[in-house]
């Protein structure tokens, strides 16, 4: 759901997000740049799913992606591994943490 405000409702109220370049941001955070459009993705590929895990109502995921869009009005294209950790809260899965990394060619 690239550039859409509906995307909040996959994370959990103390989400975190640490970025390839080291910023980190909250929900709060993250609604404030989403909304300002400091960040607008033009498109978000899924290259591989590396590794799964479960274990009880977690879930751990080592994903890359392609990304591409505008920072600041500022192109941008990379591929990024990311490890995300997802809990089931009630019947839906939440996002509560995600680390990336940049992959240099």
């Amino acid at each position: 759901m690239k550039n859409d405000i509906q995307i909040v409702d996959l994370f959990c109220s103390d989400v975190s997000f640490g970025h390839s370049n080291s910023w980190i941001q909250n929900l709060n955070d993250f609604k404030k740049d989403f909304t300002s459009k400091k960040v607008s993705y033009k498109e978000i590929i899924q290259l591989e799913i590396s590794e799964l895990k479960q274990f009880k109502n977690t879930v751990s995921i080592r994903r890359s992606v392609k990304v591409a869009g505008l920072y600041k009005n500022q192109d941008f294209e990379m591929k990024l591994a990311l490890l995300e950790i997802w809990l089931k809260k009630k019947s839906a899965w939440k996002l509560w943490s995600r680390q990336s990394v940049e992959i240099k060619p």
